[in-house]
């Protein structure tokens, strides 16, 4: 994805991601069409597909987010 400018104030969006820290590692998290379902165990079900993963522009002047989901996202 090319240079962004933040839709706010024009500052710089620099990319990142939100981590998902869980029990096998850092993960970046991932976007997953439709409701999540509540699961009487874990609170939630856990996704039958595996998702695209979310990538987030920061913007360097007034911190406004944006998040996109790509495949390019992915960890490499």
């Amino acid at each position: 994805m090319s240079e962004r400018q933040c839709p706010k104030c024009n500052g710089r969006m620099v990319r990142g991601f939100v981590p998902d820290y869980s029990h096998g590692g850092i993960l970046v998290e991932k976007w997953h069409e439709g409701s999540p379902e509540k699961s009487f165990w874990t609170s939630t079900k856990k996704p039958g597909v595996s998702g695209i993963p979310i990538g987030t522009f920061r913007c360097e002047d007034c911190g406004y987010l944006e998040h996109y989901a790509d495949s390019t996202f992915s960890a490499k």
